[in-house]
């Protein structure tokens, strides 16, 4: 028998979700598109899968006429907010910006700052340390603003859960003004202002801003209330101005790219190509130069074109790992920075935490992993909460992400990093990171499992908490108890989303250039997704050490490169000659000034025929092994040779040091070795045979996955000794 079942394993085939619906109306209103905005076929497929079929919507959508920035005094208190930043200034009182530790916390703080100073304000600025402090406002951190001299306090990117903190700020004296994003409790703080799209009372029309997007709209009311200019004028003073932070902050966390957050981040990406901040360009310079010190790329960083993957893929982690691993004040030093020789040192500091960053998420990742698929208890669990004495704090949030996107599961990480690992104390209070997929808001499963926690905070799919090491175990419970009662068997099923289908025919660099107009991306209107189904693979090459795989794919009279990143030869499956479906966003690489087009994968696995092949090779053997007949014909009974045949193969992969195969790949193996006649159904009997009479150590470490421990012999093997063999010859039909 097999061995080894795991408690949990990475979760299986993702569904594919195809917007695209191939009838009448589609094709006649794409067809209309095409015809009236001059685009290809395609991108008027796109514009169909997005709802904008009619021409002049779509028109208007493309040249971003139909978004509106909002008008400000419309979000409850920010007038509050404006009359009390005033008065400080004008009486002299000293301001501290209270910000988070993340990129959307750092370029508000930043903004903020910088507005202020221009405004004449005495201002500075708090960002808690992650491990010392963690998320939120803190006693602590009030106490040594209170000692400083702070009259007044403006929370951007928290503050809205901080109802004690703020009552105790407000016994010492200072004032405090809330401007966040995040849900709200059901009890507000009672500060001087509370400025949050997300309040009940609160009738601004668009609630999806960042942090820094609701800092925005403060300074944007600031201006138009202290000039007395119009409105339009402020506003793009404004984003002349910091409309490059806005768009960072607004990308990195994940805001929905559409409404004014579109024209906003459309700005600032377009600000961003001058660079004309020093910060900014030294960060953009440091992150295009490898460990090595070579330049990852050969073009001029000034003359790029910005895009939201390159904030969110390249800026946005840099950015982050100060908070991570160092302290998120050198973040805000170095948008702060004055020129380009005070920028480059943070600069390059950053990128090296960010490279000390990725050790560390590595490691942690591991060690969770292991952790999972080999403890028993966390078997039935649909949310994996897990411990460790010495996780980093600043990193078990990336972590998390990872985790949920391997089992398709929640996921809270906590560590109880810097409590004494030789005292586990029931009061040690442990810093955690959580994610969740659809179907399940975090926020809502942390308020049905408060009684249990310090505190917590965040969004409908990521949220940070604190517990203690006595109340953890309740805790897991409960929030298990909560996800049993409200996640459904389909929620837990991953899923990948497509706009449509392309032939090989229609990818070119032409199209790759076209998708540009759709842009800015990001969430509410993603990266244009498609599927190219029955592709064959040519070549399969394994790059950065194995980590990624480089595919060539087409179908013979048009093939293109293809990137799977984060996914070894081994973890896809599949071979050359393979026919395969993709799901992929297509894009233009760039390489010592040469220009392809390129296939970012997504996802990938055998083309429909082949699974259907699979699915009924498993079936017919689960109905053979069960005692069902077969005929001499079907050839699914092993003679000697084969055993040999499969036996040598596997001896010889393990002296090359790789003991860990796959069905599909012993196959492939045994066809390129002449032996093609053994095929899925008698491969299968072998190897259960040479369990059976021990002939190797074989344990199923997954699906069809198994790891060999050979036993070297010099002597012959009775197979006539198998029993299971004995039975199938009985089951054949003579």
């Amino acid at each position: 028998m097999l061995m080894l079942k795991k408690s949990k394993e990475p979760s299986k085939e993702k569904k594919w979700i195809l917007h695209e619906t191939d009838d009448e109306r589609t094709r006649t209103d794409a067809a209309r598109l095409g015809q009236e905005l001059g685009v290809s076929p395609v991108l008027a497929r796109l514009l169909c899968c997005r709802d904008y079929r009619d021409p002049e919507a779509a028109r208007s959508f493309i040249r971003m006429e139909s978004e509106l920035l909002h008008n400000p005094f419309h979000m409850k208190d920010v007038e509050k907010a404006i009359n009390r930043i005033r008065r400080a200034i004008r009486l002299h009182e000293k301001i501290t910006i209270y910000g988070d530790y993340d990129v959307d916390g750092v370029t508000a703080v930043c903004t903020l700052y910088l507005y202020l100073k221009r405004r004449g304000a005495d201002v500075d600025y708090y960002i808690p340390n992650r491990i010392g402090e963690g998320y939120g406002v803190s006693r602590i951190a009030i106490d040594n603003l209170a000692a400083a001299g702070t009259a007044l306090i403006v929370t951007v990117d928290t503050g809205i859960t901080a109802v004690s903190e703020i009552a105790y700020a407000k016994s010492l004296g200072i004032d405090v003004v809330v401007t966040d994003h995040h849900e709200c409790q059901s009890k507000l703080p009672k500060a001087d202002a509370v400025v949050n799209p997300h309040r009940p009372d609160c009738p601004y029309p668009f609630k999806e801003l960042a942090g820094v997007g609701v800092v925005f709209k403060l300074i944007c009311a600031y201006e138009e209330s202290e000039t007395g200019d119009r409105r339009s004028v402020c506003v793009r003073r404004m984003c002349e101005e910091y409309a490059d932070l806005v768009a960072i902050g607004t990308i990195a966390d994940v805001m929905p790219i559409r409404d004014e957050n579109r024209l906003i981040v459309s700005f600032g990406l377009h600000r961003m190509e001058s660079a004309r901040r020093p910060g900014l360009l030294a960060l953009m310079e440091a992150g295009a130069v490898r460990p090595d010190g070579r330049a990852e790329k050969s073009r001029d960083k000034r003359q790029q074109k910005i895009t939201s993957g390159y904030i969110g893929y390249t800026l946005a982690p840099r950015i982050n790992a100060a908070g991570r691993i160092r302290s998120a004040a050198r973040a805000v030093e170095l948008f702060l920075a004055r020129d380009q020789k005070e920028a480059e040192p943070i600069a390059r500091e950053l990128c090296e935490a960010n490279r000390e960053r990725q050790e560390e998420e590595n490691r942690i990742a591991e060690e969770a992993y292991r952790r999972i698929e080999s403890d028993a208890t966390l078997a039935g669990d649909p949310v994996l909460v897990i411990e460790n004495d010495h996780w980093h704090h600043g990193v078990i949030g990336i972590v998390s992400s990872r985790i949920t996107e391997r089992y398709g599961l929640p996921s809270i990480l906590v560590s109880f990093e810097g409590c004494d690992s030789d005292m586990h104390l029931d009061s040690d209070v442990g810093k955690g990171s959580g994610r969740s997929v659809k179907g399940m808001n975090l926020v809502d499963a942390l308020v049905h499992c408060s009684d249990h926690l310090v505190k917590f905070g965040g969004h409908e799919l990521a949220a940070g908490l604190s517990v203690t090491r006595g109340e953890l175990s309740a805790f897991r419970e409960k929030i298990n108890e909560y996800a049993r009662e409200h996640l459904s068997d389909e929620a837990l099923i991953p899923t990948v989303e497509a706009d449509c289908v392309l032939r090989c025919e229609d990818i070119s660099m032409t199209l790759a250039e076209e998708l540009r107009i759709l842009e800015p991306y990001g969430t509410g209107n993603p990266v244009p997704a498609f599927v190219l189904r029955d592709a064959r693979i040519f070549e399969s090459v394994p790059i950065s050490g194995g980590k990624h795989t480089r595919l060539v794919l087409g179908d013979g009279k048009h093939t293109f490169t293809a990137m799977c990143f984060s996914r070894s030869q081994a973890q896809m499956n599949l071979f050359i000659g393979d026919s395969v479906d993709v799901l992929f966003n297509l894009d233009i690489n760039e390489y010592n000034g040469r220009r392809s087009v390129q296939l970012i994968v997504r996802d990938i696995r055998l083309c429909e025929q082949a699974r259907r092949a699979d699915l009924d090779e498993r079936a017919r053997f689960a109905e053979i092994w069960a005692g069902g007949s077969f005929t001499a014909e079907e050839n699914i009974l092993p003679a000697r040779e084969d055993f040999a045949a499969v036996y040598n193969l596997v001896c010889r992969n393990v002296r090359a040091g790789c003991d860990t195969l796959s069905h599909r790949a012993l196959l492939v193996k045994l066809q390129a070795a002449g032996k093609g006649d053994i095929g899925y159904i008698k491969l299968k009997i072998i190897i259960r045979v040479l369990q059976e009479l021990n002939l190797m150590g074989i344990e199923e470490v997954g699906d069809e996955n198994y790891c060999f421990a050979v036993h070297f012999s010099d002597k012959k093997t009775d197979l006539e000794k198998s029993t299971w063999l004995h039975r199938l010859r009985s089951q054949m039909q003579r």
